[in-house]
């Protein structure tokens, strides 16, 4: 349901109390400006020693008890962001402000959403599984009244108990009520968890967010502030997180800045966070500046008081919001989306020219890119493959087996553009390296005549420990392989990714800001705990018993990878 068959009043500019701009301590701003298209540069990426694993991908797969529920075509190879958040102070129609958002982060989670609001002190909240709008109508939206909300919207694969797993959480403590939205992955989950249970603390889901809840209601500082605080002092990993109180929006990042959060105000006066400035442009609000990593934001009546959570070490901010996550408007950790991936498309012109007739993308993350590619060519862009917006989320096949029906339902090829052509075909970048080779396939059965892949980021070796669902390292493809053998797999006649020398050298001075652990190995904090990997985040789901009783899915990370820098990545076939 769109918003506007929710038939929602127009958003209103009145004005709302006014909001000063107290700092306490606040941290230095980073420079994060864009820097101009470097010359080109050779590529030696490291190749992940093979890792102790507790179970392979097929016994994963056969002794999961979800594993029924997941087909062989695996249709959808791409990393997955696992949600994204929302947190309005100020306004009176602040819930549907918050639904509107999510609207705009939809890309970043489809499984659920909910928001919370504050009206009279009480917090009231609503989530549900699907869409934001499947989740929320009009009279949802009644039930949500107050001038401060924050929201979520979270991605996953299954599960029996998925809907409690829904954020934002709300608890009551001595204190009062919190509600959280979080962005991200604790890496030190399971060792907080298995401390608290020994102290008698309760758990109401799988989910790692309620230990930040837990934290907060046994910590002995006063007031809710330094609450927050000592909680996030004991937190491992990524996370960008929304807190709401009966009388404070309270907004927080971890020290490394993994994920993104920014902030925003509109016109009359009310603060916004969310995950991306897409969702600021849609309620109408003007883009402040980001959250710095470490920093604590807390919005109330007497205005905005930032503080600095600890001291934080070189930000590593995930380098895939600009491969693929985020949306092309938008604008993460100081520099254009859009400007960032058409780069990445004129350096794989430059550095891997072939001889074409066309470029065409993977939509629709591969379109920028393609357009860079394209532009720097002097080759024709067109459009050789259109998306289907409207694949729900289940599908039934005909008896009779469609070979690749997944990727057909999702993409189908445009034969005037293709037949008899040497098609360049961008897409941003190669997981499992399934989708590739049926896409591949796609494009020979409408008549292309060869077909060159460009990957606009570099071969991925390494599984993220920091809210992105990825394959564990054994099942991704640059891991196994070398560029030529992938080429082989896939079915093209040449394959080239995005040089890393070039990526850094694009980024400038701000390239030691950016985690690149899925292109390296090199984990700014290190995986020392068992993570969710194989079909998604299945036992995140909702799954109940002990870590140690489920099978399959969970996979031991190793403590200390040693990286060897063996595998010169060489540019094949035609290159």
């Amino acid at each position: 349901m769109a918003a506007a068959a929710l038939n929602l009043p127009s958003l209103s500019s009145s004005p709302s109390p006014s909001l000063s701009h107290s700092t306490h301590f606040l941290p230095i701003p980073l420079s994060l400006s864009s820097k101009s298209l470097p010359k080109s540069h050779s590529f030696h990426s490291h190749s992940l020693p093979k890792p102790l694993l507790v179970a392979t991908a097929a016994a994963a797969a056969a002794k999961s008890p979800i594993s029924h529920f997941f087909s062989d075509d695996d249709s959808d190879d791409k990393p997955r962001e696992e949600c994204g958040v929302v947190g309005i102070y100020g306004d009176h129609e602040a819930s549907r402000l918050c639904y509107l958002a999510l609207h705009a982060l939809q890309h970043r989670g489809q499984e659920g959403a909910g928001i919370v609001s504050v009206n009279d002190d009480v917090l009231q909240s609503v989530t549900g599984v699907g869409l934001v709008s499947e989740v929320f109508n009009q009279t949802k939206l009644d039930q949500l009244p107050g001038d401060s909300a924050i929201g979520h919207v979270r991605y996953s694969t299954a599960g029996a108990s998925m809907l409690k797993n829904v954020q934002p959480f709300v608890a009551g403590y001595r204190f009062g009520s919190v509600g959280v939205a979080h962005n991200g992955n604790l890496v030190n989950y399971g060792s907080l968890r298995a401390k608290l249970e020994d102290s008698g603390s309760i758990f109401n889901t799988s989910s790692d967010t309620e230990v930040v809840l837990h934290l907060i209601a046994i910590s002995k500082q006063r007031p809710f502030l330094l609450r927050i605080v000592d909680a996030c002092e004991q937190l491992e990993g990524a996370y960008s997180m929304v807190f709401i109180t009966e009388d404070k929006l309270v907004a927080v990042r971890d020290p490394y800045g993994f994920r993104p959060l920014v902030m925003g105000r509109r016109s009359n006066g009310s603060v916004v966070f969310a995950s991306e400035t897409c969702a600021l442009d849609l309620i109408e609000a003007t883009y402040d500046r980001e959250v710095f990593p470490g920093e604590v934001l807390v919005v109330d009546k007497n205005g905005i008081q930032s503080l600095c959570l600890m001291a934080h070490p070189q930000p590593k901010s995930c380098i895939f919001e600009h491969i693929y996550f985020a949306l092309p408007n938008s604008v993460v950790f100081g520099r254009s989306v859009y400007e960032s991936r058409r780069a990445f498309g004129e350096i794989l012109a430059t550095e891997a020219p072939v001889d074409c007739d066309v470029v065409i993308a993977v939509p629709d993350s591969g379109v920028v890119a393609a357009l860079g590619y394209a532009a720097k060519a002097g080759v024709a862009f067109q459009q050789g493959l259109i998306r289907s917006h409207y694949v729900g989320r289940t599908f039934i096949e005909p008896s009779q087996r469609i070979r690749d029906f997944g990727v057909k339902l999702k993409l189908s090829p445009v034969r005037a553009v293709l037949e008899g052509k040497r098609v360049v075909v961008v897409d941003d970048s190669i997981v499992r390296g399934t989708t590739s080779s049926k896409i591949v396939r796609l494009l020979k059965e409408a008549g292309a005549k060869e077909v060159h892949m460009r990957i606009a980021s570099p071969p991925i070796i390494g599984s993220c420990y920091y809210g992105v669902d990825t394959p564990s390292a054994e099942e991704l493809i640059s891991n196994r392989m070398s560029v030529d053998e992938i080429r082989e797999f896939i079915g093209c006649d040449s394959l080239a990714f995005l040089p890393f020398d070039s990526l850094t050298k694009l980024l400038g001075n701000d390239s030691s800001n950016f985690c690149y652990a899925c292109f390296s190995g090199n984990y700014p904090v290190e995986p020392r705990e068992i993570k969710v990997k194989r079909v998604g985040d299945f036992v995140d789901d909702g799954l109940n018993g002990s870590l140690e009783s489920i099978d399959g899915g969970w996979v031991q990370a190793n403590r200390h990878q040693n990286l060897e820098n063996h595998l010169n990545v060489e540019k094949v076939g035609g290159v």
